[in-house]
């Protein structure tokens, strides 16, 4: 049974799920929840064009994925906000056993037949986290926030497969997609409008488109 007011039902909050910014990464490294990968100098500049766009909202929380590549994109954000970084583990990239491997030119793991059983289940996937395990964790993050900051507004950093997984749960799709057709671009925002409880409306924005 809800416990929510009549107030509360119709309180509007908004929770923006940011994607970090462009990586250096110069080897085309998967490089997944591997340490060490920070932005590039674009990157740095796609944080501070985000920055500058929510400058001025009504932000209370800045909830941040432990990764390096989210902690700096992040960054700028605080400082234009005037709020603290939040880190919070449920916020990570998804695990994916291909990590560390490289897929580009046409010499990837792909072409391996040692690794073709890894891909046997694309639904699940079964060469990595669960989209379940995704959805679960990200739903908990952003109910949490959510419920927070009631009647204000709130920024999570993640990245871009548990944002989009988020965003297909609460549209109602299959989590099973073609990774090449996810609208989540680098330091794109993916914002949730919640009426009370209930998802409204789910808007995409790219500030940073240009740089």
């Amino acid at each position: 049974m809800s416990t929510q007011t009549g107030g509360e039902q119709n309180v509007r909050t908004i929770v923006h799920v940011m994607r970090h910014g462009e990586v250096h990464n110069p080897t085309g490294v998967l490089y997944g929840r591997l340490p060490g990968f920070s932005l590039s100098e674009r990157g740095q500049r796609q944080a501070k064009k985000v920055a500058e766009h929510l400058a001025g909202r009504d932000v209370r929380r800045l909830v941040v994925s432990p990764l390096q590549r989210a902690q700096e994109t992040a960054k700028p954000i605080a400082e234009a906000l005037g709020i603290p970084i939040e880190t919070e583990d449920d916020l990570i990239e998804a695990g994916n056993i291909f990590e560390g491997t490289k897929f580009a030119e046409g010499k990837g793991v792909l072409l391996k037949p040692q690794h073709w059983w890894k891909l046997r289940n694309p639904l699940r996937p079964s060469w990595g986290e669960p989209y379940t395990e995704i959805r679960d964790r990200m739903v908990r993050v952003a109910t949490s926030v959510r419920d927070s900051v009631r009647g204000h507004e709130a920024v999570i950093v993640s990245h871009q497969l548990p944002v989009y997984t988020l965003r297909r749960h609460y549209e109602g799709k299959s989590f099973f997609h073609d990774p090449r057709k996810r609208e989540c671009d680098l330091a794109s925002l993916t914002t949730i409008v919640y009426e009370g409880d209930t998802v409204a409306q789910i808007k995409y924005s790219e500030p940073s488109a240009g740089i």
